[in-house]
């Protein structure tokens, strides 16, 4: 099952060195979530072949424009382009507002229902989850009412012991239900055994997206764990000042915070424009927390 992530953007504040203000899309089984919806977003997906129709969730962090300012614009092209289908968009409670005041003053009549979600900076909250994927929100700590983003994978179906299905002849179209659990009985009373057929699937993923923060305590426990881990790594820590001030986080910090949470791995982003050579950001980052990577525009990171 796909599970996997592409950076649209990974550029702080501004657009700089052909980098873009953030955006990523998360391919879950081909179920497809926008996460933050920087400037040039539509541009972005349309050059990685990313149909934006396809997007039925978009979850937006908070309300700095590096963030958002996209989004008025990706909804107005879904709509031009046709679109029918729910469009679920979770943020903070003010973005509802600006959406509904500029779709006011350009006459846009949206063909489609656009279904607000506000989420919550003040505590940790589940705020999508069906039988394959479960989306929590939780609090950040920056300049303005922020959160992040933790998608966990379901349990995965169980694994067939294919030499003892094949022995007993087990009919294929048993074949899910055992891998789902459940025993299977054929019309001559033979009963198949999930138990004693299959094998306990693969552990299930984890993708956390942690944009504009301090590095803190209090987001530790949302993220513990987790597989893949997108932190914000603005400056490097020579300009740690710089990021309390502004309430972001160093490259060593985002690695400090990984090794603290148990994450497998670290991806940097949010780069500040002053670096236009990114290696010694990675080198910061690795000499905390080995498994970091920087993220790349257009890269497709599998989890």
């Amino acid at each position: 099952m796909k599970f996997e992530i592409l950076i649209l953007g990974n550029s702080s504040a501004t657009p700089m060195y052909d980098r873009h203000p953030t955006a990523q899309v998360l391919n879950f089984n081909e179920q497809l979530f926008l996460i933050d919806c920087g400037e040039g977003t539509q541009m972005q997906l349309h050059k990685y072949g990313v149909k934006s129709n396809k997007i039925n969730h978009i979850f937006i962090s908070h309300l700095h424009g590096d963030h958002y300012l996209g989004l008025v614009g990706l909804v107005s092209s879904m709509n031009l382009h046709g679109r029918r289908s729910d469009l679920h968009l979770y943020g903070p409670k003010p973005l509802k507002e600006i959406l509904d005041l500029q779709l006011l003053h350009s006459d846009t009549r949206l063909q489609f229902n656009l279904i607000f979600h506000p989420t919550n900076n003040e505590e940790t909250e589940v705020i999508f989850s069906n039988k394959t994927i479960k989306i929590t929100s939780f609090p950040l700590k920056h300049r303005v009412p922020t959160t992040g983003f933790r998608f966990d994978e379901g349990k995965r179906a169980n694994v067939l012991i294919i030499d003892k299905v094949k022995s007993l002849e087990v009919p294929l179209v048993f074949y899910n239900v055992l891998k789902a659990g459940m025993d299977c009985t054929d019309i001559d009373g033979t009963v198949y055994r999930a138990e004693e057929l299959t094998l306990p699937g693969p552990p299930s993923r984890s993708y956390a997206f942690c944009s504009d923060t301090r590095a803190f305590e209090s987001y530790v426990t949302a993220i513990h764990g987790v597989d893949l881990l997108y932190h914000e790594s603005t400056f490097l820590h020579e300009f740690v000042d710089r990021a309390i001030e502004t309430c972001h986080s160093t490259c060593l910090e985002a690695a400090q915070v990984a090794n603290q949470v148990g994450a497998k791995k670290l991806l940097l982003g949010h780069y500040s424009a002053r670096y236009k050579d990114l290696s010694p950001l990675l080198l910061e980052a690795k000499s905390e927390f080995v498994n970091s990577e920087l993220s790349f525009e257009g890269n497709w990171y599998k989890i």
